[in-house]
Parts: structure tokens; C-alpha cells; sequence
């Protein structure tokens, strides 16, 4: 195992680790910390990954851009710790089972998997990488890019109205 390989497990543990007190932290803010620290452990994967661009992107605009605006969201509404309810309820004993069957099925599925994988040393010098990105956007995927830019817009006018209206 090189050392590639061990910060690669590393990042997908601590990963995995900070999704799941994103789950079960009680109080909003400790949850918004801790889906910070996942999206920081994902760049770092992606990094490994050789995909700096999806790295960077993913630290601006979700560890930064979108976590302010949850972070914002969360002091504004006030929210606090959530009082504890009855720990052992039907729908927590539903989703336990719904949970542990879908754990089940994916651990079957890996398990089904080759365990070969593909030579992708062609596409590896390229995925991820700014002219990739950008020639998909602007070629094959220009209608929904520039359908997502036009709802952007809409959305910002509309809350540009709302807004106004208001004060």
C-alpha cells in the first residue's frame, strides 16, 4: 500500500465519518461544520483523483458559497438543539430495517463486482481538467447549461421583487 492509497482510505473514512455526524449531531450548527468537513474530505479525494478543477470547485462553492448561505439560513431561523423524543419508535424501527437492507443489498453488489479494473490511463490525463469541463459544457451539454443559467436569473429577479415588495 503506497501512501497514495492510505490518504485516499484516509479521506473516504473521515469522509464517511463527518456524513454521519452531519446525520446525528443534535443541534443545526454542529451539523453545518461537519458537512463543511465532508466537503473538504471530498476535495481532498478528488484531488487524489487527479480532478483539481472538480476539487476547487468543490471548495468554493460548496464548502464556501452554499455552507455561508446554510450557515446564514440556521442563526436567522434560531434553531436550537432538538428536544429528545422517545428513542425507540415504528419509524425508527423502519428505517433501521430500510437502512440495513440497503446496506446489505450494496455490500451484495460490491461483492459481485470484478474485481479488475479497466485501463483508464487515457482518460485519467484528461478527466477533471478545465478543457474537459469545458468543452462538454459548451457542446454537448449547452441547452441544460444555458436552461439552468436562465432559471438562475429568474429566480434572482423574482427574489429581487419579493424582497422589494416587502421593505
Amino acid at each position: 500500500m503506497n501512501i497514495e492509497q492510505a490518504l485516499f482510505g484516509a479521506f473516504a473514512f473521515l469522509t464517511l465519518f463527518s456524513a454521519a455526524v452531519v446525520i446525528f449531531a443534535k443541534s443545526p450548527i454542529h451539523s453545518a461544520m461537519a458537512l463543511v468537513s465532508t466537503f473538504f474530505f471530498l476535495a481532498g479525494i478528488y484531488v487524489l483523483l487527479w480532478a483539481h478543477t472538480l476539487a476547487v470547485m468543490q471548495v468554493l462553492v460548496y464548502a464556501g458559497a452554499i455552507m455561508v448561505l446554510f450557515l446564514f439560513v440556521i442563526m436567522l431561523l434560531n434553531l436550537g438543539e432538538e428536544p429528545p423524543g422517545p428513542r425507540l419508535t415504528l419509524t425508527r424501527i423502519i428505517g433501521g430495517a430500510t437502512a440495513l437492507g440497503l446496506f446489505a443489498a450494496l455490500a451484495i453488489t460490491l461483492e459481485r463486482l470484478p474485481s479488475t479494473v479497466a485501463d483508464l490511463g487515457a482518460q485519467a490525463q484528461t478527466f477533471g481538467t478545465l478543457e474537459t469541463i469545458g468543452k462538454a459544457i459548451f457542446s454537448s451539454w449547452l441547452f441544460p447549461f444555458e436552461a439552468v443559467s436562465l432559471l438562475l436569473l429568474v429566480s434572482m429577479v423574482g427574489s429581487v421583487v419579493v424582497a422589494k415588495s416587502r421593505i
